[in-house]
């Protein structure tokens, strides 16, 4: 099919210039397998061409810009960002398989990242410190200079806005890597913040492997902060090349997150949220809600409300807008399939069904509930990364609390109880960066910090915390008499 793109995607850009690459990469539409653009295959010799165009426009045009001119040219790339919605949900859809109406969704939250931190790029404020007669002490809030980006591929947009959006609205200038396999979103955006009138070099963008670019930038010694969304292995890499450079990283890695439901949940209120969360872009989401922890009262009944609601889903092409879309590439359905195959010695509750005119040459899995868990089994400790949910029983408080922090992760969890202080008792006991109370995702939560503990990361996005991650802290202590 024919892209909507107003853009050469095999181009990189680097100080405000598109440049074409000697080398690319075929991009795949996960939905039938085949070929739909080519991307460029950046180097590291472009990585440092970009760090450099980044460092330029510290010193120059956009380092000299108030904070209120940062927080306009911001929202001129929101309202971009909503004049091209359609084309960016379509290259969202085809490039990453999610079905369109997911990839709407993440086009308004990327406008919102850009309205937000626009907004607030002029609101971040140092403090006065009560100190000895004689001095004025205060504190100043800078940006950290230069700042890598290197994004996945399940949510370029999303991550894209709270990550770029936030690093720009406090002064820095951003080298993006986007992850090879979805770019295409990736290449839009700098399109629209270059069309927004963001200076030169202020973003650059260098599409390529991550061995190649992705291993350039995180240990580039002009970087000067580190933003990684991934896996555990690649973050921990990111990590310790960066601790070459003693440059700060912030880390969104896995998850492995609990919903708990006890006796007294509102199930009609909850149902959509246990199941939603769990096949939202087809299982491939950090904050998946891939184990439910229901009290034994009431598993019975919970699973068999689930296993109604797993029999209707379907997966299907991108652009056919079903439930859910294939999975990213061939080798991330073999590694999901390979872990439902760990299933084999619990109870299979329900499947969905992949829909007819879904092409063998797409990558898809049907969505699967699986019952009869318990707290200690790989599918219950691993991070599958695709349509599938375990239900485990659990008695008491106690017990639910130990399973739900008993993993490595902790990104999200959720609890469902009509009982006010069990809720307040369980939020401070979870080991997580998120807890939600009676709801699971607070409809994507733009203002709220998000960010785990354990194997599922440091530092926080979204929200004000994002801007203070995304700078240094200056102390100045005057004297004057």
């Amino acid at each position: 099919m024919t892209l909507p793109l107003w853009f050469d995607p095999a181009e990189i850009l680097i100080g405000g210039h598109w440049r074409a690459a000697p080398e690319r990469l075929e991009v795949e539409n996960p939905s039938d397998g085949k070929t739909i653009a080519e991307i460029a295959r950046g180097s590291r010799a472009d990585i440092d061409a970009a760090v450099a165009a980044a460092q330029g426009a510290l010193e120059g045009e956009w380092g000299a810009l108030a904070a209120v001119d940062r927080g306009r040219v911001l929202m001129r790339m929101s309202a971009l960002v909503t004049e091209h919605a359609e084309a960016l949900a379509t290259l969202e859809a085809l490039d990453v398989g999610k079905p369109l109406k997911q990839a709407r969704a993440d086009v308004v939250a990327l406008a919102r990242y850009l309205e937000f931190y626009s907004g607030a790029a002029d609101k971040v404020m140092g403090e006065t410190i009560p100190f000895q007669p004689g001095y004025t002490a205060y504190t100043l809030r800078e940006p950290h200079g230069v700042t890598g980006h290197i994004v996945p591929w399940n949510y370029p947009m999303q991550i894209i806005g709270r990550s770029v959006g936030a690093a720009l609205a406090m002064g820095n200038a951003a080298v993006l890597k986007p992850a090879e396999e979805a770019s295409l979103t990736a290449l839009a955006f700098a399109r629209i913040a270059t069309e927004a009138g963001l200076p030169p070099g202020a973003l650059n963008i260098v599409p390529g492997l991550g061995e190649e670019v992705g291993a350039g930038l995180s240990s580039h010694p002009g970087v000067n902060h580190i933003s990684f969304t991934g896996s555990v292995a690649v973050g921990q890499l990111i990590q310790a090349a960066a601790a070459a450079n003693a440059v700060p990283v912030t880390l969104e890695l896995g998850g492995k997150s609990p919903q708990i439901v006890f006796a007294d949940a509102d199930l009609d209120r909850a149902l959509p949220f246990l199941v939603n969360a769990g096949i939202q872009n087809a299982g491939q989401t950090c904050s998946a809600a891939s184990r439910i922890l229901v009290q034994r009262p009431v598993c019975d009944a919970v699973l068999a409300r689930m296993a109604e609601a797993y029999r209707g889903f379907t997966a299907g092409p991108a652009l056919a807008d079903r439930d859910l879309g294939p999975l990213i590439s061939a080798r991330q359905k073999q590694v999901v399939q390979g872990y439902l195959r760990l299933a084999a010695d619990l109870e299979i509750a329900a499947t969905g069904q992949i829909a007819p005119d879904a092409p063998e040459t797409g990558h898809y899995v049907a969505p699967v509930l699986i019952g009869g868990g318990h707290a200690a089994h790989r599918l219950a400790q691993e991070e599958i990364f695709g349509p599938a949910q375990i239900v485990i029983p659990f008695d008491d408080e106690d017990e639910a609390v130990a399973i739900a922090n008993g993993t490595e992760y902790g990104l999200v969890a959720a609890v469902w109880s009509e009982n006010g202080a069990r809720c307040l008792r369980m939020a401070k006991r979870l080991r997580a960066g998120q807890v939600f109370l009676n709801n699971y995702g607070a409809g994507g939560g733009v203002e709220l910090p998000f960010g785990g503990t354990g194997k599922s990361g440091h530092g926080r996005e979204k929200g004000f915390e994002a801007l203070y991650g995304f700078s240094a802290l200056k102390t100045v202590a005057a004297w004057h008499g």
